[in-house]
């Protein structure tokens, strides 16, 4: 699989992903060829680029819940678009409550996990996609940490509407999250703190929303100003925000994967409440049969049994040795423990399901 750029793309192309309309609407289905009509379409949605199949890859698995899941993403990218540049142009926003009504609806009510599958960033679209994705991880975790019902779409609310002020920023700081320097550390929070304004005196937001907002960037720009009590609803955009950022795919930047972000949870409890970790943990599929790691004694292994009290420390079979190491054993994980996941070429966790059936566990596709 290859990532080619939307200027780059040629008439017979294979999509490694489906393509859909601003409605949901499949336009161009996984393994399809690219038709010159549909580059062009490409081209006008404002993709910059596709993951192509080479010639002679055959489909790679993907389960109807991750296609459902992209599908979704697609829609609410264009509608939070709208509602963005809208604030931003100091208009109302027209389908900022349906569409929390929505992530509410399809997201802040499941008791199981879920596949969360990041999307391609450029420059131009990293805010629209990255508060999407922290809305959804806040509907996931607000639901586990028992929010109630007001309180739970005011909170997905302030993430939908947390980094809006970053639109003004030039286009090289949206994305940036790492190695900031202190004149871009300020250059943001002016920027998210302009946003707050331009929030409020656009529409009346619902009650609870800008004093989130104004914590949250207290507590990520402004850490001399943070309150000492940090309400419930910041502790879980602190939460949801990092593990987005953290895995977040952009051109030119190698993303962390799951197993980095949640080590890099884990290491700090002072700013992500380990209880809040806990419920991401709960919401999000990371070391599932299936998955291929890579292990600290150098072997290559596949995930037989996801282990609920201690995520990193699942059953795994090495491929090398043909052993199966029970990670939750004090004596095995004091010599062996899991370095990182094998990704695709799409950022998506490798899964080996030929090879899990032989050991009696069925794949979470199936």
């Amino acid at each position: 699989m290859i990532y080619v750029r939307s200027q780059d793309l040629k008439v017979g192309m294979r999509l490694a992903r489906p393509i859909y309309n601003k409605r949901g609407i499949l336009l161009y289905n996984r393994n399809d060829k690219i038709t010159k009509q549909g580059i062009e379409s490409v081209k006008n949605f404002g993709l910059i680029g596709l993951y192509i199949l080479e010639p002679a890859e055959p489909l790679p698995p993907m389960s109807q819940e991750e296609m459902e899941f992209e599908r979704f993403q697609t829609m609410a990218v264009f509608t939070i678009r709208e509602d963005l540049d809208a604030i931003m142009e100091g208009h109302p926003p027209v389908n900022l409550m349906k569409q929390t009504d929505e992530l509410v609806r399809k997201f802040g009510n499941l008791s199981h996990k879920i596949h969360f599958n990041q999307n391609l960033r450029s420059q131009e679209d990293y805010v629209y996609k990255h508060v999407l994705n922290v809305a959804i991880l806040t509907a996931l975790l607000s639901h586990r940490a028992g929010f109630g019902v007001v309180e739970q779409a005011e909170v997905v609310v302030a993430a939908i509407l947390h980094d809006l002020g970053k639109l003004s920023l030039p286009s090289e700081l949206r994305g940036k999250t790492e190695n900031l320097t202190e004149e871009e550390r300020d250059q943001i929070a002016r920027a998210v703190i302009s946003g707050i304004e331009k929030i409020s005196n656009s529409f009346k937001m619902p009650t609870g929303v800008k004093s989130t907002l104004v914590q949250l960037c207290q507590i990520q720009y402004i850490p001399e100003k943070a309150p000492e009590r940090i309400s419930n609803a910041v502790k879980v955009l602190l939460v949801a925000n990092a593990y987005d950022e953290f895995t977040a795919m952009q051109l030119g930047i190698d993303p962390h994967t799951e197993v980095e972000a949640v080590r890099m949870l884990q290491s700090d409890p002072a700013k992500y409440d380990p209880a809040v970790v806990n419920h991401l943990l709960n919401s999000v599929n990371i070391l599932y049969p299936g998955v291929c790691v890579e292990l600290s004694n150098n072997e290559k292994g596949l995930v037989l049994i996801e282990n609920d009290r201690d995520v990193l420390r699942p059953i795994v079979l090495g491929f090398t040795s043909n052993q199966v190491y029970d990670l939750d054993v004090a004596s095995i994980y004091k010599r062996i423990q899991i370095r990182n996941i094998m990704k695709t070429m799409d950022n998506r966790i490798k899964v080996d399901p030929a090879r899990l059936r032989e050991y009696g566990v069925t794949p979470k596709e199936e």
